[in-house]
């Protein structure tokens, strides 16, 4: 009879192998985009995004009040950190407010 190993692995692990293995990233990027918009940026700017898509790396936000995408117009340096920090890694050089 073989003999089992005893190496666990946790499932963030497990996915994270998954997702590499199966060429995913890309498309977990974008969900991660999406969904930390929605959580940075709260429900009042969620309320009025129409689209939120990353691109290489360009962050495209399409809003459908131009008052609040010129008030978000003068923090765009601050959106690029805070949503960096948020997905954990480097990927967005620039905000694009449409």
């Amino acid at each position: 009879m073989a003999k089992r190993q005893n190496e666990y692995l946790s499932l963030k692990d497990l996915m994270g192998d998954v997702i590499k293995e199966n060429n995913l990233e890309k498309g977990m990027k974008k969900i991660s985009v999406k969904e930390n918009w929605d959580t940075l940026m709260g429900n009042g700017v969620a309320s009025y995004t129409e689209k939120v898509e990353l691109k290489g790396s360009t962050l495209f936000v399409k809003l459908s009040s131009s008052v609040l995408r010129e008030e978000l117009s003068y923090g765009k340096e601050k959106i690029k950190n805070m949503m960096n920090e948020a997905m954990g890694f480097e990927e967005i050089k620039k905000v694009m407010l449409l």
